[in-house]
């Protein structure tokens, strides 16, 4: 029954009323069926993809796109439509898994520098601070250049530099919610910091961390992009969409889809996410969704 009491007390978001946002927006729907459209993809990549995407023939090197191949092929012969579906894999899978590491991590820093407060919150907060100073990207570099060029170091190289603005948002919303009225009758009634922060104070600020990651998650892919551009990303024959915009880029005059299609293909994922990003902090936040 205190359970139950405390939670009836909890300013939670009515699911319907952000839903029924959603549906009225209609450019949320649009960075939905795309974002669902790539990652199914990505997903059937072994099904969807007409060649190897490593396999190479050197007699069909550099064509253009055509019936045989659409995409045209690469320097060494390969399909770029089936390389391309590949590295959606990759670039889906590091931009998730980076952002999922930063959220955990960035959101339990900033409720426990929130919720603890004093010196801890300063020294939390302005080690946030030195970190959101730095441009993401250079950050990334600095990571990945110590790490090394990998899958996972890539991931932990994306992940840190995303930790910092997960911990800012939700540091600020802990503050307020820690000085509610049911946050003091869990306190009198003995429950432990833990789970004050894990049951009552996380889901009252969690639509407010999704809303960040979907907003982040675009960013990641970037940046992943980027450092497989400059040659930090993961190591070839593995196909990224950064490592094949930089394959390109040295026949970009004479063979223009090799940079192209990776790029459109992280145009559009960004779109989707950002569209998606949008319409969930708009759905969210009360005054917007009234308004709509």
């Amino acid at each position: 029954m205190t359970d139950i009491t405390l939670a009836s007390a909890t300013p939670e978001k009515a699911p319907n009323a952000v839903f029924n946002a959603l549906r009225r927006n209609r450019l949320s729907w649009i960075g939905i069926g795309l974002l669902l459209l790539i990652v199914l993809a990505a997903a059937f990549a072994p099904m969807i993809a007409p060649y190897d995407p490593l396999k190479q023939n050197i007699l069909h090197r550099l064509s253009a796109p055509s019936a045989q191949f659409w995409f045209g092929t690469d320097s060494f012969g390969r399909d770029v439509l089936s390389r391309l579906l590949y590295g959606a894999r990759i670039s889906l899978a590091i931009g998730f898994l980076s952002v999922m590491i930063a959220m955990a991590v960035g959101s339990a820093l900033g409720i426990l520098a929130g919720y603890i407060g004093g010196l801890f919150d300063q020294i939390v907060m302005g080690f946030v601070d030195v970190m959101l100073s730095f441009p993401t990207l250079l950050l990334g570099l600095m990571v990945a250049a110590m790490l090394g060029a990998s899958f996972e170091n890539l991931i932990i190289a994306i992940a840190i530099t995303e930790t910092a603005p997960f911990a800012r948002v939700a540091r600020g919303p802990t503050i307020a919610i820690k000085r509610r009225d049911f946050i003091d009758a869990a306190k009198s009634l003995g429950f432990t910091p833990v789970r004050i922060m894990g049951v009552h104070i996380l889901p009252n600020i969690l639509s407010d961390i999704v809303v960040v990651a979907s907003l982040w998650m675009a960013s990641a892919i970037r940046t992943e992009a980027s450092l497989a551009f400059i040659g930090l990303g993961v190591a070839p024959p593995a196909a990224t969409w950064g490592g094949m915009i930089r394959e390109g880029f040295e026949n970009i005059l004479s063979a223009w889809w090799l940079v192209l299609f990776p790029s459109v293909a992280i145009l559009l994922t960004v779109l989707a996410l950002n569209l998606l990003g949008d319409a969930l902090r708009d759905a969210i936040d009360p005054k917007t969704r009234n308004e709509r």
